[in-house]
């Protein structure tokens, strides 16, 4: 009788920084098929959804700062 082991989990290997890098990159939309292969494999999913939702917060802070900028500062007018 044979006995089947399960493979041992994927360890995740990749830093914050990393990760922040990889989600940046995907915001752009441009990502090497290398590059993409290996986050795949290195990168914590949970970590990438919440780069992700740090990231796009991030950027609606700033449309929103830029957007109140211009109209008090009266450029817009």
């Amino acid at each position: 009788m044979s006995s089947h082991e399960a493979p041992p989990p994927l360890e995740r290997k990749a830093g914050i920084g990393e990760t922040m890098r990889a989600v940046a990159w995907s915001f752009f939309g441009i990502r090497r098929g290398a590059d993409y292969e290996r986050d795949v494999q290195r990168l914590n999913p949970l970590h990438v959804a919440i780069a992700g939702i740090v990231g796009a917060t991030l950027f609606v802070l700033a449309l929103v700062l830029l957007v109140r900028w211009v109209v008090t500062s009266g450029v817009a007018g």
